[in-house]
């Protein structure tokens, strides 16, 4: 079992590795997003496979901070992301300026 834990510990690092490539390459903005959202998926999942493998129950709480750090991240994001809407008074037939 051992065994099994540390391959898919090194199996997660290498998804993280991937993810940072993408951040960094990231064609747009939504794109680095979405993969530093998964990064924060995969570094819960590693840190609860290290819990089990290690024995270590501080890193189930370090777990959690990941978790409510990521959800935080996808507010912010969702927040900052969405498109303005026009306000209906200023808003004109589709060639008038504004």
């Amino acid at each position: 079992m051992n065994g099994l834990l540390a391959f898919l510990v090194v199996f997660l690092l290498a998804n993280l590795a991937a993810g940072m490539w993408r951040v960094h390459r990231g064609p747009t903005p939504a794109d680095r997003m979405l993969s530093a959202l998964l990064i924060g998926s995969t570094s819960v999942a590693m840190l609860l496979l290290l819990a089990a493998w290690l024995q270590q129950p501080a890193l189930r709480v370090a777990a959690l901070i990941v978790v409510l750090l990521a959800a935080i991240l996808s507010i912010a994001y969702a927040g900052i992301a969405r498109p303005v809407a026009v306000a209906p008074e200023r808003a004109g037939p589709p060639g008038d300026p504004p």
